[in-house]
């Protein structure tokens, strides 16, 4: 196992901030395909359906977050024990966790499926929808809703491939699915004029070859994850583990996402212009997001295979120089989002107003000058979850939570579309709080733990 990790990056040695930056670009490219299914279907069916179209796909947005992002977050937790067995250089224990992480994320995500369709509608009437676009935000949901299985596998598939310290192959595959993906939008929605529902199928469809290409690597070509057919079999000793850890991490993002609809109800009591211009700019705020993100994940990586490895002064050492780093990233992105952001949002849209540019712009502004609450967010919440101490992602979203309801449901009422602006910043600031008292926790303990092997050390 040792000459095959060489291939690829060592997180067990070498420059940390090297090592986590070369392992990040991959996967801020993979990040960035990933969101283009979403940014293709808006820009084609703004441009090429209507106004009315585009603001019936962004809003379905807070409610994908809250079933896809659910299930999402339950495969991020059920590969951490590989990372764990892959630093402790335990090939079979990485076996048996990602074949268990396949059966479970298969069975998980059919389930899901069933209930997401039963709730869409009902959930769409809750977050207050307005009538001119109910009907097909919900034909668009419900066609896009059959990809949940295929997504949580392609997400289980590529997390497998991280843990085990290969970030490059995933980014690949994200690349033929997402120019299917395109050329499908622009056959289905623009040739065939399918309106929504040929947005939902390319994407549906794309998913299914995301799922396939990075399964087929996973299981026949992958060097370090060797599953054989006794690794598929149910375990539900090793199932109960992974969702254990997989529960608070999928609740973090189920919390954070009812916030993000009542938020989103807030949002759509100011009108479809006001829709359109918010998702826009949200759209744009999200790639600049994604540098950020991926050394998050790589962080993630980083910390859970030493933390295998029992190199808990190299993860107490590294942090703080990974967070100087995502600050200074998260700096360079709002300059980014402040000089650029306002023309990108006119990309998504054919027919353009003063409403809704000024919406835009607002959300914009309100991003750029709180950026930095969300570096500390992706760090801190990543260290964490790397460690298997996922509860803290749970905490973390009851505080994205309380953030975005205060304005919802108090300020949006006082202050107008302003507060709605302030949301985002709100509930990091809230995430953080906790975040930063559980980590200083954890890295006393990290500490003691170091000495105690170094004792140990000595002693013998």
């Amino acid at each position: 196992m040792e000459n095959k990790t060489k291939r690829k990056i060592d997180m067990l040695s070498g420059s940390p901030i090297k090592n986590i930056i070369l392992f990040a670009l991959p996967i801020m490219f993979s990040s960035l395909l990933q969101y283009n299914y979403a940014l293709v279907d808006n820009i084609i069916v703004g441009r090429y359906v209507s106004t009315d179209a585009l603001a019936a796909v962004g809003n379905v947005g807070s409610i994908n977050s809250f079933i896809i992002g659910a299930a999402l977050g339950l495969t991020s937790g059920f590969t951490i024990p590989v990372a764990h067995a892959f630093g402790a250089r335990d090939s079979k224990r990485v076996a048996r966790y990602s074949g268990s992480s396949i059966i479970v994320a298969i069975s998980i995500g059919i389930f899901i499926v069933i209930i997401a369709h039963l709730v869409s509608t009902p959930l769409l009437k809750l977050i207050g929808t307005p009538d001119e676009i109910i009907n097909l935000s919900a034909a668009y949901v419900n066609i896009l809703y059959f990809g949940v299985p295929f997504q949580m596998l392609s997400n289980n598939f590529t997390a497998i491939s991280r843990a085990v310290g290969e970030s490059k192959k995933p980014l690949y595959f994200f690349m033929i699915s997402v120019f299917i993906n395109f050329l499908l939008d622009l056959l289905f929605v623009k040739r065939f004029a399918w309106g929504v529902e040929g947005a939902a199928a390319a994407t549906l469809i794309s998913h299914i070859i995301a799922a396939t290409l990075t399964g087929f690597y996973i299981i026949k070509l992958n060097p370090d994850v060797q599953i054989k057919k006794s690794d598929l079999k149910p375990n539900l000793k090793i199932a109960v583990e992974q969702v254990k850890l997989g529960i608070p991490v999928s609740l973090q993002f189920t919390i954070t996402s009812v916030g993000t609809m009542c938020l989103q109800s807030a949002v759509n009591s100011f009108g479809a212009n006001v829709i359109a211009g918010f998702t826009a700019a949200g759209r744009v705020e999200n790639l600049t997001n994604l540098p950020m993100s991926a050394l998050g994940v790589a962080t993630q990586t980083f910390v859970g295979q030493n933390y295998g490895a029992k190199n808990y002064k190299r993860i107490t050492k590294s942090v703080s120089s990974i967070f100087l780093l995502d600050l200074g990233v998260s700096i360079a992105m709002s300059l980014t989002l402040w000089l650029i952001g306002t023309p990108m949002v006119s990309i998504f849209m054919k027919e353009q107003n003063s409403e809704i540019m000024q919406a835009a712009q607002r959300y914009l502004l309100a991003t750029v000058q709180c950026y930095s609450l969300v570096a500390i967010l992706f760090v801190l919440r990543n260290t964490l979850q790397g460690l298997g101490f996922t509860y803290a992602n749970m905490i973390a979203g009851a505080g994205e939570f309380f953030g975005r309801i205060s304005i919802a449901f108090v300020f949006s009422k006082l202050i107008g579309f302003t507060a709605v602006c302030y949301a985002a910043p709100a509930a990091w600031l809230f995430a953080d709080i906790p975040l930063i008292i559980i980590y200083l926790i954890k890295r006393k303990q990290l500490i003691k733990m170091e000495n105690e092997k170094e004792k140990e050390v000595l002693s013998d």
